[in-house]
């Protein structure tokens, strides 16, 4: 082990790991919003009102991070909900998020406020903020009634 801290170096070696923890702080937002999608997409499928908000609506969201460590495509169609780990660029609204840490902190954020994290420049959004606005209502409402605060 000695041998090879020697080789890399220290500082190589810290470089390594602060790389390592970016990857794993990325992964783990991108997973966390995929499993918040997924719960939206069921909600969906089983909510006839839930599902209302979606009928005749057609929307693509890009969710992604500054360093293309996070990349999730939502679309909206035909009152459906898709989900996909790619980047695209036909979209209607782009959230470009800092890093991994600033979606896990917009996501985990009790009151949820997409002018918060425009204002701390933790977001950038590119595209029609009222798709942003929609999303964060359909979002809001299935924490709140996954919480038991929905009144």
């Amino acid at each position: 082990m000695f041998e090879i801290e020697k080789l890399l170096g220290r500082v190589g070696l810290e470089a390594m790991g602060e790389r390592f923890l970016k990857c794993l702080e990325d992964e783990t937002a991108e997973t966390f919003l995929e499993i918040l999608l997924l719960l939206m997409k069921f909600k969906f499928m089983l909510d006839p009102s839930y599902r209302r908000n979606i009928e005749n609506f057609k929307g693509r969201y890009q969710f992604k991070s500054r360093d293309g460590g996070v990349t999730v495509l939502v679309e909206f169609h035909n009152g459906k909900m898709d989900v996909k780990e790619i980047l695209s660029h036909d979209v209607d609204v782009t959230v470009i998020f800092k890093d991994g840490r600033a979606l896990m902190n917009f996501l985990l954020f009790k009151d949820r406020d997409i002018l918060r994290g425009l204002l701390n420049n933790e977001v950038t959004i590119n595209g029609n903020l009222n798709y942003m606005y929609k999303f964060g209502f359909m979002a809001n409402h299935l924490q709140l009634e996954l919480t038991g605060n929905l009144p």
